[in-house]
């Protein structure tokens, strides 16, 4: 059995991260990998459940602590359901967002303990980490006015969006080994480049 991959994508709003999924789940199966694309939160019936309480614009009361555990909450379903046993399996795992996305948001941007939001990861995904992280980067006002100002998150000021972006930074600071900060307010095709460039360090030639 080929050795599983968890690699996940992760970046402010806007950042263009559904393209550069598509691109790289395109080009590792083009490796004759079996691949599984995920999102969160979602990926399940209860975690999309979950995703559309979370991003509705009309529920501006909801308190940071409980957005905190909803998003929490849908990654447990989703690893338990989904992504532990696609590794057990042998098939490459790439996540449209995963745990950096809760340090970002509800650390960096909400102002919760990072070291409270730590228990709960572990609590939630036991020893699961990706194996690779592409932190894709963009201006803030950039990537709102691309990705549009819909959901509930994507409403937030941009004090909260500024925050978000710095935290994604700082964490790749912290995390040289697993993440790939690229620019994306570079061509599409030069950041597919640079991805490709990465997985084939991983997956060879």
């Amino acid at each position: 059995m080929k050795k599983s991959y968890f690699i996940t994508f992760e970046g402010a709003e806007g950042s263009g991260k559904s393209t550069q999924i598509r691109n790289a789940v395109a080009f590792l199966k083009k490796k004759g990998r079996s691949v599984v694309m995920l999102r969160e939160p979602g990926g399940t019936r209860i975690s999309e459940a979950i995703r559309a309480v979370l991003l509705d614009k009309n529920l501006k009361e909801m308190t940071p602590v409980t957005e905190l555990l909803l998003y929490l909450a849908a990654r447990a379903q989703i690893v338990r359901e989904k992504i532990l046993p696609a590794l057990q399996k042998g098939k490459v795992v790439i996540c449209d967002r995963f745990e950096d996305s809760t340090r970002a948001y509800q650390g960096f941007g909400r102002k919760i303990s990072l070291r409270a939001i730590e228990q709960l990861n572990k609590l939630v995904r036991g020893n699961l980490q990706p194996d690779l992280t592409f932190i894709l980067d963009i201006e803030i006002a950039r990537g709102l006015k691309r990705g549009g100002r819909h959901d509930r998150i994507e409403r937030e000021a941009f004090s909260f969006h500024r925050r978000v972006r710095q935290g994604f930074l700082e964490l790749a600071k912290r995390n040289p080994g697993r993440m790939v900060v690229l620019d994306t307010s570079k061509p599409v095709d030069w950041v597919a480049q640079k991805v490709r460039e990465r997985l084939e360090r991983v997956f060879g030639k």
